[in-house]
């Protein structure tokens, strides 16, 4: 067997690599023709470059601007950051000054003229969003507002600073085609491999899916996703019971690199919100007792433990729990 050299498998790499690259590249040309970057000011009808315009975006989306701020988030170069704010300090688009805070600092601040001109600025750049967005169909505009957000995420958005110095961003939304499916998904990883459940758990959760797909009653049911950062993090959903009067919670997900950070307790206080809105006398749920971290959200949305029995299910040996909130 002949042993490659270094040089060889570094080659081998670039090859393997190239096609990803490519396409990377690719879709970067794409995209700047498609949103006018190279030509930006004749784009949106304006005298301003890309980097002028997204400097004035800045400086008009925060409350207090420094020159310093400018560099880091925008990785400008200092020099070429001075003579842009020259420029427009020239232009009356702004004034500079010492920051109250750091008398070392220089503080940005838009004039009268400036603000009018980043108002015109964020006018065309969301009518040209907007009239890119209008040619899709809900459905795929959905799936690109998906995409372009893990393109954001894997491409590592935000991490110029510690992810312990923001908060994390929870958002719930009703769900859009594709989230049952992922529901699904993730409830038999997840269920597997946390817990070792067999495959008869994911047929069950399938089921559950399947019979709230088709007997989805908007006025009775209701799906919740929880997006943490602009990403899927965890789901619930509220269904009708057999019993009239009677709502049940049903498959709560928490993914988890998304605990911690209030992601369950948000879905089930949706769960109950609405299921109260909805004219519901009782909110019941059923559970397992190894499911320790979301028995404790229950309690703590108030519900009450009403009866429990060993079971084997899943290919476990498990104590069922039925939950119980009045409303």
């Amino acid at each position: 067997m002949t042993t490659g050299t270094a040089s060889d498998m570094t080659s081998g790499a670039v090859r393997d690599a190239a096609p990803d690259v490519r396409e990377l590249r690719r879709f970067n040309r794409f995209y700047t023709n498609l949103i006018g970057a190279l030509d930006y000011g004749r784009h949106l009808y304006t005298p301003f470059t890309l980097t002028e315009a997204r400097v004035l975006y800045e400086v008009a989306h925060h409350e207090r601007v420094d020159a310093a701020d400018l560099r880091a988030s925008l990785s400008l170069d200092a020099g070429y950051l001075s003579r842009l704010l020259g420029k427009f300090e020239d232009r009356d688009l702004i004034t500079r000054g010492r920051s109250e805070q750091d008398p070392r600092r220089q503080r940005i601040t838009l004039t009268d003229g400036g603000r009018e001109a980043a108002g015109l600025l964020e006018e065309r750049s969301q009518d040209a969003a907007g009239s890119l967005l209008e040619q899709l169909p809900d459905e795929d505009r959905a799936r690109l507002v998906d995409s372009m957000r893990t393109i954001r995420a894997l491409l590592g958005e935000g991490t110029a600073h510690p992810p312990s110095s923001r908060a994390a961003e929870v958002t719930l939304r009703t769900s859009r085609p594709g989230d049952l499916g992922w529901m699904v998904e993730r409830n038999a990883a997840l269920y597997a491999a946390e817990y070792g459940f067999d495959l008869s758990y994911e047929a069950l959760v399938a089921r559950i899916i399947a019979e709230y797909a088709e007997a989805f009653d908007p006025r009775w049911d209701r799906t919740w996703i929880a997006e943490l950062d602009g990403r899927r993090a965890g789901a619930v959903m509220c269904v009708r019971d057999e019993r009239p009067g009677v709502a049940r919670l049903r498959l709560l997900l928490v993914e988890p690199d998304a605990r911690g950070h209030g992601v369950g307790r948000q879905l089930v206080d949706a769960c109950v919100e609405f299921a109260r809105e909805a004219g519901y006398g009782e909110l019941v749920l059923w559970t397992n007792s190894v499911l320790g971290a979301a028995r404790r959200i229950y309690q703590r949305a108030g519900f009450e433990l009403v009866a429990e029995s060993a079971h084997h299910s899943f290919g476990q040996d498990l104590v069922g729990q039925d939950w119980r909130l009045v409303l």
